[in-house]
């Protein structure tokens, strides 16, 4: 079965949008700079309120971080 010239055509931009698509993905992928600000500013938006200030979780989960740090600290030179 031959195709029209027209199907032609419209096959050749159908995969000619496929094609573009495809790059832009992969270019979006490849740039690591804008992912790594878009991720940067995922986490400080999942981390402030929406006034921008500390979630208290996340006051909470860094405080309990530094206290195990304090805590590893005296740990060690009392045991030296």
């Amino acid at each position: 079965m031959s195709r029209t010239t027209e199907e032609l055509e419209a096959e050749i931009a159908r995969q000619r949008e496929e094609v573009a698509t495809t790059v832009d993905a992969l270019g979006r992928k490849l740039d690591v700079k804008s992912r790594a600000a878009d991720k940067a500013a995922e986490l400080k938006d999942r981390a402030t309120t929406s006034t921008g200030r500390p979630r208290p979780e996340v006051i909470a989960a860094a405080g309990s971080l530094v206290a195990a740090a304090v805590l590893l600290v005296v740990w060690r030179r009392r045991k030296s």
